[in-house]
């Protein structure tokens, strides 16, 4: 009975110091978090995509509340209206951000860029990639196996069976990056709408030189540098034998889009361009030739009066 009496005070004991133990251990290493995090927290939409920049909705949150700016942070997937809200919670003033949207840079379609050989393995263009250098003579272009249709969140994103190449909905694209990430290309960039949703941009990444380029897709930039002399805003600069148009910079006047040999630059979103008016068959016109010497005309033209009947001829004196 001693020995049961024993062990239970012991246990009660060891349970006792443990419970002050933890008690003091959790006031002195308290952290303390701002109740407006989980605030702003509960109005993100949770998609915990990384395209804020910030692991997750939480750190973007904490990011929010710790900064006492929101100048350079936007959720992609809530847009203006959820940094709106954030705003109105922490008492800041929601910067109005461009809205973004992915582009596929890559027009190498089956027409443009026809395959040489076939690929047999696992359907990753990660594994593809650092495998062979693709099915095409382009070593650039998209592999079309799809890891930026897996990562996309949103279905925003499918590949086109007829021309190989992934198409984005800008209807449910979020920019979150999610797609730029996983590509081992770099082909998706994520840039502005622009104005009226309509931008201008390159097309290809390819960095060959221009016959090289073109044997490998018909619709290659071959670095020409005919887009960089057009352009008025010297918004295009050329690299490593490719164009690039600088979204900041661009007025989108689309010079560079007629002055473009190889039709690597696209025009999203344009109303179509009206025909030029076809010029009318030179018409022949009489010209007047320049009136004769006088004297030279009377001698060669000089007419002949014939005496009418019945009128006395005039005799000499």
């Amino acid at each position: 009975m001693s020995l049961i009496l024993v062990a239970v005070i012991s246990l009660g004991a060891i349970g006792l110091i443990s419970a002050v133990i933890l008690y003091v251990a959790s006031k002195k290493f308290a952290v303390y978090e701002d109740p407006r995090i989980g605030q702003v927290a509960q109005v993100l939409p949770q998609a915990n995509c990384g395209g804020c920049g910030f692991p997750g909705c939480s750190g973007f949150a904490a990011a929010c509340v710790k900064a006492g700016s929101l100048e350079g942070k936007m959720c992609p997937v809530g847009g203006q209206p959820t940094m709106d809200k954030v705003a109105s919670i922490l008492g800041l003033e929601a910067v109005a951000s461009e809205p973004k949207v992915a582009v596929v840079r890559c027009n190498g379609t089956c027409a443009n860029r026809p395959k040489l050989t076939q690929y047999d393995g696992v359907r990753s263009c990660v594994v593809a990639n650092s495998t062979f250098g693709g099915e095409t003579g382009c070593t650039f272009g998209c592999l079309g196996c799809g890891d930026c249709v897996s990562a996309c969140q949103f279905d925003a994103i499918h590949m086109n069976p007829e021309t190989g190449l992934p198409e984005v909905d800008e209807s449910k694209c979020t920019a979150c990056g999610a797609c730029s990430k996983a590509c081992p290309r770099n082909i998706i960039e994520i840039r502005p709408k622009g104005k009226n949703n309509r931008r201008v941009y390159v097309q290809c990444v390819n960095k060959d030189k221009g016959a090289v380029a073109r044997k490998a897709c018909a619709a290659a930039c071959i670095g020409c540098g005919k887009c960089v002399k057009v352009c008025p805003f010297e918004a295009i600069t050329l690299e490593n034998n490719l164009a690039y148009i600088d979204p900041a910079k661009c007025k989108s006047c689309r010079k560079c889009e007629m002055e473009c040999p190889q039709h690597a630059i696209i025009a999203v979103n344009f109303p179509p361009r009206k025909p030029k008016a076809e010029t009318p068959a030179a018409e022949k016109t009489t010209v007047e030739k320049p009136a004769a010497n006088p004297t030279h005309t009377e001698a060669v033209k000089k007419e002949t009066v014939t005496p009418a009947a019945g009128t006395p001829k005039q005799t000499e004196a």
